[in-house]
C-alpha cells in the first residue's frame, strides 16, 4: 500500500510531543526501584523530585525538562515502499520538528544555533534535527524518535583503543571524571567497533532500548555483551556518585551495548550517557495511515512519600540574604528559597562580563544577589513561567571569578558540581553555589510566583529575568569555605577503587 508523506509528518509531530511529557513506563518503573532502593537522603531527595516531576508533567502535559532537546531521527525505510507523492525526508521531518516545536498547546523550548563559528543565533523552531536513514527489505518505515538534551550530550565520550584494552576499565574512569552535568541516573550508550563515525553512530541508538537490566538479571547473561553490560552497570553503580552527582548508590539505571567488525588494528569506543529526561519512542507505518500513540496509564507512575519537612531544612528569604547567613551553610544543607532572584546562564554571563571590560554600567545591579541558571521554556495558559529546571553550573566557571568580584553577587543555583577555578572563587568571595534537580524543571516551575525580564530580552530563553519564588529547593553544593559536596558526598558512598590511574 503507497505511503503518504504526510502520515509520516503527523506521526513525528505527534511523537515528538509525547515523548516531550511523558517518561517511558520502563524508565519510570527503573526509577521507581532506585529511589526505593536508594540509601542516601540527599540522593533520595532528587530522586524523589524527579519521580514527582515526571507524574506532574505527564498529567500537565508540559516538558519533563526545559532543555527539549536536539530531535534525532532514526528512519529505516523498507525498499518495497512506494509514495503518493516521493517526499524530500530531511525537509519532511524538519518540518514536523517545527510543527512540534512551536505548538500552541505545549510549546517546546528551541535550543538549535546556526552559524555555530559564527553569531550562533537560535534557529527558533529547534531544527534542524539530526536524521539518519537506512535503507532496509520490506515495505514499511520504521521511525524511531528521541530528544537529546545538551547536559547529557555535552558528556559524550570517544577514543580507538588498543585491542586488548579493558573496555569495562575504560568506561568506569570516563564516568568517573564527567561529573553531575549528565543528571544521573540515567542510561549509558556503548558503540563498539565499526569506524569512528558509526561507534558514534551505534552509542546513540543503543539508548533507544527498552530498560531491561533488572530482567537481564534475573535470566542471567546469555552472552558476552550481557555479562559485560552488568559488569559496566556494577563497576559504575560502585563508584558512588549517585542521582544528581550528590553521592548515592544508583548511578546508572542500565547500560545498552551495540558492536560492529572494525580494523584488525583498532578498538573504536563510543560512550553516550542519557540523563534523567530519557526521552524516546518507536513506531512502524504500514501504509494505513499515521502512528497513534496510547496514552499512558497514570498506575505506571508511582506515587512516591515525600519526606516531611525536617527541622534541619533552612528557610531563606532572598530579600535579606547577608554573606553572614552564607557562611553558616554547609554541603548538603537543604534550602527553601523565597523572595527574588534573577536568571542568567551563558549568553548573559558573556555579556555581563564583555561589558564589564568596557566599563559599562549593567542594565541591572547583581549586588546581594542570587542567580539562577536558566532558560526556561515559554508559559501557556495561566502558568507564569514554563518548566525551568537548571543548566549546568560547570558551563559558567570561566565568569565566576569576575561576576563575584566585580559584580556584588553573593551566590549561584544550577546542577552539576564546579571546577577548581570556580571553587577557589566562591571561597575568595566568601559566596556559595547551589544546586537545583536536573530532571525536575516542571516541578520547579511552580515554586516561581512572578518573572518578568529586567535585560536582554534580544536574548529570548538566555534573557536576565527576575522570579519571585516561594519554597524553591535546592542543596548547598559549594559552600563559603570552598567544600564541595561533589567530592565529598561521594566518598561516602564509592564502594570499589577505579583501576585506571
Amino acid at each position: 500500500m503507497p505511503h503518504n508523506p504526510d502520515d509520516l509528518q503527523l506521526s513525528l509531530r505527534r511523537a515528538i510531543q509525547l515523548i516531550s511529557w511523558c517518561h517511558p513506563s520502563d524508565f519510570v518503573r527503573a526509577l521507581h526501584n532506585a529511589w526505593i532502593a536508594e540509601k542516601s537522603p540527599t540522593a533520595k531527595g532528587a530522586l524523589t523530585q524527579i519521580l514527582t516531576n515526571s507524574r506532574m508533567s505527564m498529567l500537565g502535559r508540559r516538558p519533563i525538562c526545559q532543555d527539549t532537546g536536539v530531535v534525532n531521527v532514526f528512519l529505516k525505510i523498507g525498499i518495497s515502499v512506494e509514495w503518493t507523492t516521493p517526499p524530500d525526508l530531511t525537509a519532511l521531518v524538519n518540518q514536523a520538528v517545527a510543527d512540534a516545536y512551536l505548538d500552541q498547546d505545549n510549546p517546546l523550548r528551541a535550543s538549535m544555533i546556526v552559524d555555530p563559528l559564527g553569531a550562533r543565533q537560535n534557529s527558533g523552531n529547534n531544527t534542524p534535527a539530526m536524521v539518519h536513514t537506512e535503507l532496509v527489505t520490506g515495505d514499511q518505515i520504521e521511525v524511531h524518535v528521541a530528544a537529546k538534551g545538551g547536559g547529557s550530550e555535552n558528556k559524550t565520550q570517544f577514543a580507538v583503543l588498543l585491542p586488548e584494552a579493558n573496555i569495562t576499565d575504560w568506561v568506569v574512569d570516563k564516568v568517573s571524571k564527567m561529573g553531575a552535568g549528565w543528571c544521573p541516573p540515567g542510561v549509558l550508550g556503548i558503540g563498539v567497533g565499526g569506524s569512528v563515525e558509526h561507534a558514534m553512530l551505534m552509542a546513540k541508538r543503543s539508548l533507544l532500548g527498552p530498560v531491561d537490566m533488572p530482567k537481564l538479571r534475573t535470566k542471567g547473561p546469555q552472552n558476552r555483551i550481557e555479562k559485560l553490560r552488568i559488569e559496566i552497570a556494577d563497576r559504575v553503580n560502585d563508584l558512588g556518585i549517585g542521582a544528581q552527582g550528590l553521592g548515592g548508590i544508583t548511578t546508572v539505571l542500565d547500560v545498552k551495548i551495540e558492536t560492529a567488525p572494525t580494523h584488525a588494528a583498532s578498538l573504536p569506543i563510543a560512550l553516550i550517557p542519557n540523563c534523567a529526561a530519557n526521552r524516546h519512542i518507536g513506531f512502524t507505518l504500514t501504509g494505513n495511515g499515521p502512528a497513534t500513540f496510547d496514552p499512558p496509564k497514570t498506575s505506571d507512575w508511582p506515587e512516591v512519600i515525600t519526606a516531611k519537612t525536617d527541622a534541619n531544612i533552612r528557610h531563606v528569604d532572598l530579600n535579606t540574604l547577608s554573606k553572614e547567613q552564607i557562611s553558616k551553610w554547609k554541603i548538603g544543607d537543604q534550602l527553601l528559597l523565597r523572595g527574588k532572584m534573577l536568571t542568567g546562564r551563558d549568553a548573559a554571563h558573556r555579556r555581563i562580563c564583555q561589558m564589564l571590560d568596557k566599563g559599562e554600567e549593567l542594565p541591572v545591579s547583581l549586588k546581594g544577589r542570587v542567580i539562577y541558571y536558566v532558560g526556561p521554556v515559554d508559559a501557556v495558559r495561566d502558568e507564569i513561567v514554563g518548566p525551568a529546571g537548571p543548566t549546568t553550573a560547570t558551563r559558567m566557571d570561566p565568569y565566576t571569578e569576575q561576576m563575584l568580584d566585580q559584580t556584588g553577587l553573593v551566590a549561584m543555583i544550577g546542577k552539576a558540581e564546579r571546577g577548581p577555578l570556580a571553587i577557589e572563587a566562591i571561597k575568595k568571595h566568601k559566596a556559595a553555589s547551589l544546586i537545583a534537580t536536573g530532571g525536575a524543571a516542571f516541578l520547579i516551575s511552580q515554586s516561581i510566583k512572578s518573572s518578568r525580564v529586567l535585560a536582554f530580552e534580544d536574548l529570548g530563553m538566555e534573557a536576565i529575568h527576575e522570579f519571585d519564588v516561594l519554597d524553591f529547593p535546592v542543596t548547598v553544593a559549594v559552600d563559603a569555605k570552598g567544600n564541595s559536596i561533589h567530592l565529598e558526598g561521594i566518598k561516602d558512598w564509592a564502594r570499589a577503587p577505579i583501576l585506571l590511574p
